[in-house]
């Protein structure tokens, strides 16, 4: 039986696939605010037919990512066909949802009825002002939230949240969304800063750091750090009373490339190896050229075997990813 492995050792058992690089939002972080959608979609029939090539080759997850999927017509049926694959197990691949939440609230229960498990919904400030100077989109934070309640009300548990920390810019925002975790019944995770931005503004000097969130919050009330799994990529922390959870992703002062297992899909149809790959894989290019499933099968095992041991993030001559985060898929 044939599994995915690169030349590290690591087990490759997370997909993450990019439906669309178009959003709603323009967050200051990530788009300049002039530049749109810079790569086309497939249709849901090629990203479908790539992963099942790839649950057939161990993958027992599948994140859906843009840009903002829930820009996509017909991602509900998408879902529900994803639900139909089969892990090498016999079982439903594990299927999740990234997404600004602002379409969210109409389309949550459909999504679980169709096969989601879960959804996460990136949101960088509990203020409604904040938020909006954020995402230079108006009255949006309403949205966002009746999203957030609506996915809980749907039993995609646990509903995450993401926010990433930006030096003078929200990280006053820790501990109010360490009260938004115990209040709402999510799980907050920060996450520090990486060089993915449209601007390529990125200095060491921008970044909230782990050990700093941890020291902020536990002003707030002490934490307790929980286990993890391996390959999970957030340390997790718990309020010591037991109510929230909050969890810090933190690729610059904490890498943890030693036990990566994603893969991923960009929209139009290429696969990166990790989100600071110099280069993609034209998957796509072999199906319009007739590629059977055993010759796509053998691309990938070859992409793969050659996955980046790990990012160089702030090292002297560090080349910056061929796409920024929104062209990738988050």
């Amino acid at each position: 039986m044939l599994k995915l492995t690169d030349n590290f050792g690591r087990s490759i058992h997370d997909l993450r696939i990019s439906i669309t690089d178009r959003c709603n939002y323009r967050c200051v972080y990530c788009r300049t605010g002039t530049n749109g959608a810079a790569y086309a979609e497939l249709p849901f029939d090629d990203y479908l037919r790539m992963a099942r090539i790839l649950v057939g080759l161990g993958i027992t997850k599948i994140r859906l990512t843009g840009g903002e999927p829930l820009l996509r017509k017909g991602i509900v049926e998408f879902v529900r066909d994803l639900a139909k694959l089969r892990t090498l197990d016999g079982k439903k691949p594990e299927i999740a949802l990234t997404t600004n939440g602002h379409l969210l609230a109409e389309i949550a229960q459909p999504l679980k009825d169709a096969g989601l498990d879960r959804v996460t919904v990136s949101m960088d400030a509990v203020d409604p002002e904040r938020f909006a100077r954020i995402t230079r989109v108006p009255n949006g934070y309403d949205s966002v939230l009746a999203g957030v309640r609506a996915s809980r009300q749907a039993g995609l548990d646990p509903v995450k949240i993401n926010c990433v920390l930006l030096r003078g810019f929200n990280e006053d925002q820790i501990i109010p969304f360490g009260m938004f975790t115990r209040e709402e019944r999510v799980v907050v995770r920060f996450i520090e800063f990486m060089p993915l931005e449209e601007d390529r503004v990125w200095t060491p000097e921008i970044v909230v750091r782990l050990d700093e969130i941890v020291e902020r919050m536990s002003e707030y009330l002490p934490l307790e750090e929980m286990t993890h799994e391996h390959s999970e990529t957030a340390r997790r922390y718990r309020f010591s009373d037991g109510v929230g959870e909050i969890g810090i992703i933190a690729p610059v002062s904490h890498p943890f490339c030693g036990h990566c297992s994603r893969i991923r899909i960009t929209s139009d149809g290429k696969l990166r190896t990790c989100l600071f790959s110099a280069w993609d894989h034209d998957l796509h290019e072999l199906m319009q050229r007739g590629a059977t499933d055993e010759k796509l099968t053998e691309f990938i095992v070859k992409v793969v075997e050659k996955k980046e041991e790990r990012h160089h993030i702030g090292e002297p001559g560090f080349v910056p990813a061929s796409r920024t985060m929104v062209h990738i898929g988050g």
